[in-house]
């Protein structure tokens, strides 16, 4: 074990200075998701550089490596996020878009490289079977709908997170277990949940009217949209505190004019929750309400639910084996299991209705996730020594014939028997169209779902 520990720090510290030149390229380069196209050519001309042949998603960013040990075993996915959230008033975000990485996905596309760079040295696979699966992956903050519908009905992605649709793609396929390692303030595992979430896109439809002139004459929508988001907020007290459930609406339009009765109003959000039972139930709440308003004011409403992300199961066995690797490569780090739930939403979860997968996290990032006061204060241990803990984890992993990663796999019971089958299940979850159908009689008929 300890030429092991001693065989991963030198590969790793070899290329530090090429790692944390990443990170600061991509923190200074911070592009929302699907957008990654400088984050996606800067890694990709380190990754050629290193001599991998990279499979490219081509009309999206992102690409996965393969390494295949030459030995029969467990196939391993190991993911680097590569998007940004959007915070205008973070010091160092982009001045046109208000993009920062005050999300730390810059230190995962860091590591990753990282630790693809230290697995081309020699010695460095020696003993591991299996293949181990490196991808660069887009757009896991779940924002900007309005943007990825668009893209969805051009027929360039199906799904809004950018591990499923690398799981649509088949880019996963064969793929036993998944791990991942988030930039946060510290390092550990949570052997618990995360909850997941549908994304909504919700349009009101009034009648404009000149507002000075005749506004009895309009239908206003933005008054409908706020009198909506009053009804949501009225049935909050029903929901159960079991169930984790987060409703949190943005307005991204409210009319062109202050001379005119707003024709249209624009809301996105999701309804968030530990189970899918949970999410659907209280998303038929919210259905309801938003279409009360709607008929209160007489203004129609479209109402667009999509997948978004999946409950996150993480696996306990394979936190453990984080804990184990970190007490070995990186002792100098406190590394914290612990349970619960995280109200967060990832598309990891989508990876957990498959297969065994941890969201872990390193240190070296202070602030507030999101914020404006999120900065990476220690890339060596959010990059480098996270690049070596996954490097450990993958020899615990898949040394001894793998064995530790057959005990895993066999022991997990996911939520679904098969990629068509999840995939099934979650394009259910779609629906759209107005919800409203006024009749000549004064009447009017009322859909609230599917």
């Amino acid at each position: 074990m300890e030429h092991t520990i001693k065989l991963i720090n030198e590969a790793v510290d070899k290329y530090k200075d090429s790692i944390l030149e990443t990170e600061r390229y991509i923190w200074n380069n911070p592009e929302t998701g699907f957008k990654e196209w400088k984050t996606d050519a800067h890694l990709k001309e380190k990754y050629r550089a290193l001599g991998y042949e990279l499979h490219e998603a081509g009309n999206i960013p992102g690409f996965y490596v393969d390494i295949d040990t030459g030995r029969e075993g467990p196939c391993v996915l190991v993911l680097g996020e590569m998007d940004s959230v959007i915070c205008p008033e973070h010091p160092e975000a982009d001045k046109e878009t208000g993009a920062v990485h005050s999300c730390g996905h810059n230190t995962h596309s860091a590591a990753l490289y990282g630790i693809a760079a230290a697995l081309t040295e020699d010695g460095i696979l020696d003993g591991l079977c299996g293949k181990i699966k490196l991808c660069a992956v887009p757009a896991e903050e779940l924002l900007e709908i309005e943007y990825r519908s668009e893209l969805k009905k051009q027929g360039v992605i199906k799904y809004f997170g950018g591990k499923s649709e690398f799981l649509h793609r088949g880019y996963f396929d064969g793929v036993d277990m998944a791990f991942m390692v988030h930039a946060g303030g510290r390092f550990g595992v949570r052997n618990g949940y995360h909850i997941g979430c549908i994304a909504k896109k919700i349009i009101y439809k009034g009648k404009a009217a000149h507002a000075g002139g005749a506004p009895h004459a309009g239908r206003n929508a933005l008054y409908a949209a706020t009198c909506g988001l009053n009804a949501v907020n009225a049935i909050r007290e029903t929901f159960l505190n079991m169930d984790y459930i987060r409703v949190h609406p943005i307005m991204t339009a409210g009319g062109t004019m202050v001379n005119a009765i707003p024709s249209e109003a624009k809301i996105e959000s999701y309804v968030r929750g530990k189970t899918f039972d949970a999410i659907k139930k209280v998303n038929r709440k919210v259905n309801q309400a938003l279409v009360g308003a709607a008929l209160s004011i007489g203004t129609n409403i479209e109402i667009i639910d999509y997948p978004g992300y999946s409950p996150t199961l993480q696996d306990a066995n394979l936190g453990n084996a984080f804990a184990e690797a970190a007490a070995q490569i990186i002792p100098q780090h406190e590394f914290r299991v612990y349970g619960g739930v995280a109200t967060g939403s990832t598309d990891m979860g989508d990876l957990s209705c498959l297969m065994p997968v941890q969201h872990a996290e390193a240190g070296g990032a202070r602030g507030t996730g999101h914020g404006m006061d999120y900065y990476i204060v220690d890339p060596v241990a959010a990059c480098v020594d996270s690049a070596k803990l996954q490097i450990m984890l993958l020899h615990i992993l898949l040394n001894n014939n793998g064995e530790r990663a057959k005990q895993i796999i066999s022991e997990y019971k996911p939520e679904f028997a098969s990629k068509e089958e999840f995939l099934q299940f979650i394009d259910s979850l779609n629906d759209s169209g107005d919800r409203i159908e006024y009749l000549e009689d004064g009447t009017a008929k009322v859909r609230i779902d599917k």
